[in-house]
């Protein structure tokens, strides 16, 4: 009766602890998903090449970049920096080594197909996609999608026009580690200047 006890009281708070950690992932999630937009700056300064201090030091992994949104299948997430799986846990990631979001090239993108980039799976060619920085928005619209293995790395190479690779796992409704990858590539057909007055 005694080990009965004692396994049942031991269920009992492993099934709490974990019903706390799913709790704590969550908040954690909508936390990270509502992060607002920071202002833009009062003055955007240039730096040019060759002057001291114009090398760009990565960002830190987890740092916000860039609020990403898809209206015709109403995807809204943050962009952090990093595509480990705590990072994808919580928001969208900008996969290492691509351009950083406002920089041009090829800015890559990776996100959970069972969190926040679900709403790709409706995604068409001609779809709009707006990626908004610290300081511009920058509009893109979608030219392809494909279904690629998850070794073919090349929709990540740098490219001469301004790209935005979407990655995600596919298909949508496999369970465990689903063996292909959905891509979204779009170009960038506008951008704008954020007010500094703008929410």
């Amino acid at each position: 009766m005694t080990v009965l006890r004692w396994i049942e009281r031991t269920l009992l708070a492993a099934g709490i602890a974990l019903a706390i950690w799913c709790a704590v992932v969550m908040i954690e999630a909508t936390y990270a998903q509502h992060m607002p937009v920071p202002p833009p700056p009062l003055t955007i300064t240039q730096t040019l090449p060759g002057d001291a201090g114009s090398a760009r030091v990565p960002p830190a992994a987890g740092t916000w970049l860039a609020r990403l949104d898809a209206p015709a299948v109403e995807m809204t997430t943050t962009v952090l920096e990093g595509s480990d799986d705590g990072t994808l846990r919580r928001a969208a990631g900008h996969i290492e080594d691509t351009s950083l979001p406002g920089q041009r090239g090829n800015v890559g993108i990776a996100g959970h197909r069972d969190t926040v980039f679900r709403p790709l799976r409706r995604m068409k060619v001609g779809d709009a996609l707006d990626l908004t920085t610290e300081d511009r928005v920058y509009h893109y619209r979608v030219d392809t999608t494909s279904i690629v293995g998850p070794n073919d790395v090349y929709v990540l190479e740098p490219t001469t026009q301004p790209t935005l690779t979407l990655v995600t796992c596919y298909p949508f409704e496999f369970i465990g580690r689903a063996p292909r990858r959905f891509i979204v590539q779009a170009r960038l057909v506008d951008e704008e200047t954020r007010n500094p007055k703008a929410p």
